[in-house]
């Protein structure tokens, strides 16, 4: 006699970062709706390597998991405050960032407590079954079926081609390991920090405090023109509102692209405290003696180009200057990587890649719900967190706008208006009204995900 399988999840989240971790505190709320959300790692952890002390979020604490889309969620920031009896403390401190080591601390309280949360459970391979129309996954406990997914497997440390060859070096590594690696820095005198965003800032400060005095030269070395600070204005962080991603995702793909690369100081840069800190430790290191006698090298707009082993211990970086187009080469022994992250594709996602409608870079095709297109074959709902910047701009990686992407996915996969979404959240209009030029708005009817048009669009 067959053993009856169990019911299908109506969603299943692969992986839990903050996105992910989002959209399971959400869907946590709504009744008639099964969840399952599955992590490979034993433990909610995020961004381990770059909880240094002192390090702050570059968004207010109301980018939690809930706040902007459900401010009365038991899974909200203050419920965590008061869970931990700390709301008098917090607001008594009267500051608008928290701490990174709260914020994680906060993330693990939630997914230590959410039931739709599974740790230790790696979800191995996607099938799609035509036959009943679900998703048929495989985890490392065990099958399990569902009628829609959603992706959040976060993203990749990048490790530039001029160091690849070095890859593995105990002396090079990337920032995401830097907490963990701190230590076998100790017997170098001279280190280069690669990468001007807040990682590459936050890193160079903190050897600038943990190797003060002692002798060690310490390098900031970056191709970005200028250390120019996170755009931080009022209205310039409209870019990262659904006016704005409705604004981007009807633009065509290749404007599109040109204007990711063109908006780095919206979601690349490091904040203007960072950068007033490193000067003032700077400036206050060298009261009284001349400022070229510190030990210290800031060389912005300078790409390297290759790096080697050096002939007798450390590296040589090669360099070029971007303005003048000079080359010189840059000795030291140890080279800290803060340049940034970048999304990947799921090993998972294989057995169907055929099945996905992918543009013509290789990418996701990814409508305003989120949903990745497919073929018509498959019916079923196929999500994506924080692997569509190329679709929906700056505001793809940041959590200010995470809670309202889950919620968006939520109420798609609902079929129904789970959460009242703002139509307009911007002062400033991005598209020009005399051109005729009518980005789409908030739809309040939405059809389940197996009915109507299955295939996104790369525009509308």
């Amino acid at each position: 006699m067959d053993t009856p399988q169990p019911e299908p999840y109506d969603l299943l989240g692969v992986g839990l970062g903050p996105f992910n971790l989002s959209l399971a505190a959400l869907a946590d709320q709504v009744g008639g709706l099964s969840s399952l959300f599955c992590e490979a790692r034993a433990e909610f952890s995020w961004h381990p390597g770059m909880l240094v002390d002192g390090a702050r979020m570059q968004v207010p604490f109301l980018a939690d998991l809930v706040s902007l889309v459900d401010p009365t969620n038991p899974w909200s920031f203050l419920n965590y405050l008061r869970e931990q009896q700390r709301l008098f403390p917090f607001y008594f401190a009267e500051r608008f960032q928290l701490a990174r080591r709260e914020y994680d601390h906060y993330c693990r309280w939630a997914a230590e407590r959410l039931v739709n949360c599974r740790f230790g459970t790696a979800v191995t391979a996607l099938h799609w079954s035509t036959a009943d129309e679900l998703f048929r996954i495989e985890t490392s406990t065990g099958p399990v079926r569902a009628r829609n997914v959603v992706l959040g497997v976060g993203t990749r440390p990048v490790h530039p081609e001029p160091f690849a060859a070095l890859r593995g070096n105990p002396r090079i590594w990337h920032s995401a390991d830097y907490l963990a690696k701190r230590r076998s820095l100790a017997g170098a005198r001279d280190i280069t920090v690669v990468g001007s965003g807040q990682s590459g800032a936050e890193v160079f400060l903190d050897l600038l405090r943990t190797r003060a005095g002692d002798g060690t030269r310490l390098r900031w070395l970056t191709r970005t023109r200028a250390l120019a600070p996170m755009e931080y204005s009022k209205l310039g962080l409209e870019h990262f509102t659904p006016d704005y991603t409705r604004y981007f995702h009807a633009l065509a793909p290749a404007v599109r692209d040109r204007l990711v690369q063109s908006q780095w100081q919206l979601h690349k840069a490091a904040s203007a405290e960072t950068l007033a800190e490193i000067h003032d430790h700077l400036y206050e290191r060298t009261i009284g003696r001349p400022i070229d006698a510190d030990p210290v090298e800031i060389i912005p707009g300078t790409a390297v180009t290759e790096t080697l082993a050096g002939p007798s211990g450390g590296f040589e970086l090669s360099c070029r200057h971007l303005d003048s187009g000079t080359e010189h080469t840059v000795r030291t022994d140890a080279v800290v990587l803060a340049t940034g992250y970048r999304a990947e594709r799921p090993a998972a996602l294989d057995p169907i890649a055929e099945l996905i409608d992918w543009d013509e870079q290789g990418r996701y095709r990814v409508d305003l719900d989120h949903r990745v297109a497919t073929k018509p074959r498959l019916t079923g709902g196929l999500y994506v967190q924080n692997a569509e910047l190329h679709s929906h701009g700056v505001g793809t990686p940041d959590l200010g706008l995470g809670a309202h992407r889950a919620a968006v996915i939520l109420n798609a996969v609902a079929g129904r208006t789970v959460h009242r979404l703002p139509t307009r959240a911007a002062w400033t209009g991005f598209a020009p009204p005399a051109a005729g030029f009518a980005p789409p708005t908030a739809t309040t009817v939405l059809p389940r995900p197996q009915e109507g048009n299955r295939a996104a669009t790369p525009t509308r």
